[in-house]
């Protein structure tokens, strides 16, 4: 029998045929399009309608996946792929949702067969933008082993850490980060199945492709509770290594729906493109889980690095009709249009980081279209955002998501008036939403310090104004959003400190035209270094970062300091940093 959930995204899917065709487009001015919703009527239905029943058994790749798989083989959705992979050379991959049934089950049976894992096993998938990392997350939701992403900006370091600490059994990436897991892997007791996707073989490793040509497609989906660990997601801190974020298969798997359904406003017909890095929570949540609950179309470009030019002409070449980037990308891109014209792009949308009004109005200005900016964490799915239909404040982060009920706090954590800054809250007690996540792996006491009475911190300021719309302030700690990345500075001073020149670090944030933030290091030198060409030793520290943990974290600005005097002085007042940094770097004298 299917359950109450399963009979909703099936009649919901049913009612998305009627929905197929562009909606209404009312011509604002020469190019100017605005959809109206597809999906509901307007932002205060929206959060009146949204219910959705956890049953006690829960599994996205048979109750969903498997059942677009279904209505697909019936006739009842659009003929577009459920997965559609360019790498820019000229190679494609199309994928239908029975494709993706049969090629992901294939895949589940090396997880179980080959590499002999159970229910409830970790496995880290660090791989690049390519088709297997797609096939890697269903087949773990198939055998319910816990997926585990990790970006290919990876240090030896770094994935020594999370082999670790997440005691995985199985690690698949590709011949690129191949050596450094070979380097580590002694010192990881629990690992003990390697899987390399590479047109080689390489010793000690099986390797995915060639297993994929032989192994049978007959496998079956594991039954897994809604409230067992579907997923962990290693993010940074303020202080310490980054931290396991646990998820549930509801917590993602029906707790994106409101991401997918209200703010990317998703229907089967649509084709979603979103450029995360596979490494982070905003991968599962705009490059899985969103689009697949409404049976949209994946897009996805390999694309090792941002670039402009490319990103346009595919906007251009393709029938994309739903783009998600970070502002950073936005930009960028808006530096490089000139007369591109999106014929099929009806939507694009933004997180990661506070998104700039006047990037909103130019790209407003070059495409016709606004950018609908969202906020969440990946501790959560959708907390606010701008939706289709709503009028949209510049510079606002929106409203609440049917997902949560959000207030602004004061330390004590009373709900604070209309344009009063405080700490954003979302109320988790004495009903925990389903959208939040369950825990910090291993660790109470950092679990327990997201509550504060009734409600879960954020860790992000702001406040709400007489409308209901929030607004961004600052992070309430010293985390560094740059170009969508979390950066925590106490990675980044570990790793300076490992340096001979220095003798004291700090990190802190500074302001950037493009990335928004961008990680600058106040340092003093050990004496023996103080004589050297400073310049020359920057870039000389810079590249040691670089090497020392993951690339995108290493300072792009460098201040080297006479004194320790200077050194704290400079740190309070000369840069976006906290009173909690000055603290913490008067304790080093």
């Amino acid at each position: 029998m299917l359950s109450l959930v399963t009979m909703e995204i099936l009649l919901r899917a049913k009612c998305f045929q009627r929905l197929a065709s562009p909606g209404s487009i009312r011509a604002l001015h020469k190019d100017y399009r605005t959809a109206t919703p597809q999906n509901f009527s307007n932002y205060e239905s929206m959060k009146q309608d949204f219910k959705l029943e956890i049953p006690e058994y829960f599994n996205f790749a048979k109750d969903v996946l498997d059942q677009w798989t279904s209505m697909e083989k019936a006739g009842k959705r659009p003929s577009n792929p459920a997965f559609w992979w360019i790498n820019g050379c000229g190679e494609e991959v199309r994928w239908s949702f029975e494709e993706l049934g049969s090629l992901s089950r294939k895949f589940a049976n090396i997880l179980t067969e080959a590499c002999a894992l159970q229910k409830g096993d970790r496995v880290i998938v660090i791989l690049p933008r390519i088709p297997e990392w797609w096939l890697a997350n269903v087949a773990c939701l198939r055998t319910g082993t816990v997926f585990i992403p990790g970006t290919t900006q990876l240090t030896q370091k770094d994935i020594l850490y999370r082999l670790q600490s997440s005691k995985a059994k199985c690690i698949i990436t590709s011949d690129v980060l191949a050596p450094a897991v070979d380097a580590v892997a002694a010192k990881c007791e629990n690992l003990h199945s390697k899987l390399i996707v590479s047109q080689n073989s390489r010793e000690g490793w099986e390797n995915l492709k060639e297993m994929m040509k032989h192994v049978s497609d007959n496998h079956t989906c594991v039954k897994t509770k809604h409230d067992e660990t579907m997923a962990i997601f290693f993010t940074s801190g303020t202080s310490g290594s980054p931290k396991m974020t646990g998820h549930t298969h509801s917590s993602f798997g029906l707790g994106l729906s409101v991401n997918g359904r209200f703010w990317l406003d998703l229907i089967p017909s649509d084709v979603m493109w979103n450029t995360s890095d596979t490494g982070w929570a905003k991968s599962a949540w705009s490059s899985v889980f969103s689009p697949w609950i409404q049976g949209a179309c994946v897009f996805a470009h390999y694309l090792p690095r941002f670039e402009p030019t490319s990103i346009l002409q595919t906007l251009s070449n393709f029938p994309i009709t739903v783009f998600c980037s970070a502002p950073t990308a936005y930009r960028m891109l808006i530096q490089d249009m000139t007369s591109c014209k999106f014929k099929s792009l009806k939507h694009c949308v933004s997180a990661g980081e506070p998104i700039n009004p006047e990037v909103t109005e130019q790209w407003r200005n070059k495409t016709g279209l606004d950018i609908y900016e969202g906020y969440g964490q990946t501790e959560t799915v959708l907390i606010c955002g701008n939706f289709k239909g709503m009028k949209i404040k510049p510079g606002s982060m929106g409203k609440p998501s049917p997902a949560f009920d959000v207030k602004i706090l004061d330390v004590n954590g009373n709900v604070l008036p209309p344009g009063q800054e405080g700490d954003i809250g979302i109320q988790a007690l004495p009903n925990r939403p389903f959208g939040l996540f369950t825990h910090y792996v291993n660790d109470p006491s950092k679990t327990a310090s997201t509550l504060r009475g009734n409600f879960y911190i954020t860790g992000d300021r702001g406040y709400m104004d007489e409308d209901g719309y929030l607004w961004f302030v600052a992070r309430s700690d010293d985390i560094i959003l740059s170009s969508g990345y979390r950066i925590g500075p106490f990675e980044v001073e570990s790793a300076l400190m490992e340096h001979p020149s220095v003798a004291e670090s700090a990190v802190v944030s500074s302001p950037d035209p493009i990335r928004g933030e961008v990680v600058k290091a106040f340092i003093v030198l050990n004496p023996d270094y103080k004589s050297h060409d400073q310049e020359r030793l920057k870039k000389e520290i810079q590249e040691h970062v670089k090497k020392t943990t993951a690339p995108y974290k290493y300072p792009r600005k460098v201040g080297i300091l006479e004194n320790y005097s200077c050194f704290l002085m400079n740190i309070l007042f000369n840069e976006h940093s906290s009173q909690t940094r000055y603290n913490k770097c008067s304790k080093l004298n």
